[in-house]
Parts: structure tokens; C-alpha cells; sequence
């Protein structure tokens, strides 16, 4: 059986064709087939009651939810289940890194290309001189998405922000408390109609007037946080605090049947069991238990030896 599941084998090995690739964990499905799983059997959202009472806090102060946890235990997930089961539409995405700036959220212009547009255009016809729209060189980052005028909020995750610069949060403040944000190259203008800009993760446009974007109701905003340094009490305080912890045996042996189905669920108690007591010892996600459970159910002999490979310590470091 252990041979039959290697679809590479390396060493003097001669190419050749796999007839059938193996199926992708439900986790793990792209366009079309991820779309139709979501569709048709979307996947609850295990959360305790008292964390649950912590979202809800947020929803009704339309405070930020500032969500801490390790990894694995469902911080950026939050945020499209509060998405999909209040019809909130897709959410809105900004991965934070060190060089991540308040800017990057709000709108991005690309000054460079509408000046290089500018002059293909003098070249090909000197008598017209006409500038490129510069609405065609803005679009909104994903926080001045969510800061649109819109009846009903957009769910915003700012993923990762202790991974941005120490400035990054006090930042945020103003643009939390206020609500609305200036785009100068719109402002100083002086356009009387609006300028259509295009929009995070869509094509669509919307008009913009005087370069101002202000809120009609505040987003819903989850911002996740690994723990990696402290923010500033200015900024803890402006958000609702949410401590995610580790699921426990019981809800494992749950997400494991969500993904997986009852039947593998059930047979997968040996190796919940085996994860938690090394995770009692070592820093280890969730996901990686999902990926043992699967590898077995699809007939691979998972011994100890492919365990300590799929339940390495996330803080190990190779020698």
C-alpha cells in the first residue's frame, strides 16, 4: 500500500504519467470546485459561547476586533464566517508585512504610468494634449474599500498586523475613529462631478467627489494578531479584544468530521489523541492534523515516522 500511494519515486526512475491525480482535501480546492463546495455545504464556525458574545460586542460598538491566538486557531477564518452568515459579501483582504503603510490600505496611484500614458499620447498626436483620466491610475486598497458609503458594512481582515511597522497602528487610529480618509491627487483637483475609481478585488468603479471617502456605517473590521509584540494602549483600547484558544480534543474530533467527513471522522480518534499530547510538548497547528487525517484516509500507512514529519514544531528550526 505504501508504494502505491508515491507518485514520485526519484533516483533512475523513467518519466512517466499519473492516470489519476489524487483529489485535493476540501481545504485545498481552487476556482470553480472551491466555490461549489462553499455553496453547497458551507462549513460552520465552532466558536464558544463567550467568544462569540466578544464578536457580537464588536458588531454592536462597530468597534475593530482585535483577535490573538496561535496559529491554527481560526483568527483570519473569524472573519469570513461573520462575512458569510450576515450576507456581508466578500471579504475585504489586507495582508500586513514590515513595509505595509497606512497608504497601502487606504489607495494606491500610479503616478509613473498615467505620465508615461501621458506622453504616448503627445507623441502619437501633438494637437491634443489631452491628460489620461487619472481615475484609471487610482484604486482603493482594501481599507478605503471598506470606508465606502455603503447602507450595510464590508468585513475587513487586516491579517497579521504585529508583523507591520511599530507606527502602523497609531496610524490606524485616526482612520478607525474618523471613518473617512482624503485622497490628496483626487482633492486638489477641484472636479465638480465625481472621478470613478476602481475598487479593491473588483473591476467595478465607484465615483469619488473632492477626494473624500467617508463611511455611512463602519466596517466590520477583524484585525489578527500572532502575538509576536505589544500595540500601543491607545490602540488596545480602541478595539475589542478577542483571546482565541487552542480547540480541545472534543472540537478537533469535530472540525475533523466538518472537513472530512463522519465516517473518517470517527476513525481518526487515535490520531487526534496523539496530536494533542505533542501538542502539550511542541508549537503544532490544526492543519496539521487535518493533513495526517487525510493522508490516511486516502490510504496512506501514516506510522510514526510520517507523523513526525507532518507534526514538526512550528518554531522548529532546521540545522
Amino acid at each position: 500500500m505504501a508504494q502505491d500511494w508515491r507518485l514520485f519515486q526519484g533516483g533512475d526512475t523513467e518519466p512517466h504519467e499519473v492516470e489519476t491525480w489524487p483529489t485535493a482535501p476540501p481545504w485545498r480546492r481552487f476556482g470553480e470546485d472551491a466555490r461549489r463546495r462553499d455553496e453547497e455545504r458551507p462549513l460552520p464556525y465552532l466558536i464558544s459561547d463567550e467568544d462569540r458574545d466578544v464578536v457580537n460586542m464588536a458588531l454592536h460598538l462597530h468597534r475593530p476586533l482585535l483577535v490573538t491566538g496561535r496559529p491554527g486557531t481560526g483568527k483570519s477564518t473569524l472573519a469570513h464566517a461573520i462575512a458569510r452568515e450576515l450576507k456581508l459579501g466578500e471579504v475585504l483582504h489586507w495582508p500586513v508585512n514590515s513595509r505595509s503603510t497606512l497608504t497601502e490600505g487606504l489607495y494606491s496611484y500610479d503616478a509613473v504610468g498615467r505620465l508615461r500614458e501621458a506622453s504616448l499620447k503627445r507623441r502619437a498626436d501633438e494637437t491634443t494634449g489631452s491628460e489620461p483620466d487619472i481615475g484609471d491610475y487610482l484604486r482603493l486598497g482594501p481599507l478605503g474599500t471598506a470606508l465606502l458609503p455603503e447602507n450595510k458594512p464590508r468585513v475587513l481582515l487586516v491579517d497579521e498586523l504585529d508583523k507591520g511597522d511599530v507606527d502602523l497602528p497609531n496610524d490606524l487610529l485616526t482612520v478607525f475613529e474618523e471613518g473617512e480618509f482624503e485622497i490628496p491627487e483626487l482633492a486638489r483637483l477641484g472636479e465638480d462631478e465625481p472621478i470613478q475609481v476602481q475598487i479593491s478585488g473588483s473591476r467595478t468603479k465607484v465615483g469619488i467627489r473632492d477626494g473624500w471617502v467617508s463611511c455611512r456605517v463602519f466596517p466590520v473590521v477583524v484585525i489578527t494578531s500572532n502575538g509576536e509584540r505589544e500595540f500601543p494602549p491607545a490602540f488596545l483600547r480602541r478595539c475589542v479584544r478577542l483571546d482565541l484558544k487552542q480547540p480541545d480534543e472534543r472540537q478537533l474530533q469535530r472540525i475533523v468530521t466538518m472537513h472530512l467527513g463522519e465516517e473518517i471522522g470517527a476513525r481518526a480518534q487515535e490520531l487526534i489523541a496523539d496530536f494533542v499530547a505533542r501538542r502539550n510538548e511542541r508549537e503544532l497547528a490544526t492543519d496539521q492534523l487535518l493533513n495526517a487525517v487525510r493522508l490516511r484516509s486516502s490510504g496512506v500507512r501514516v506510522d510514526q515516522d510520517v507523523l513526525d514529519k507532518l507534526f514538526r514544531s512550528l518554531n522548529e528550526v532546521d540545522a
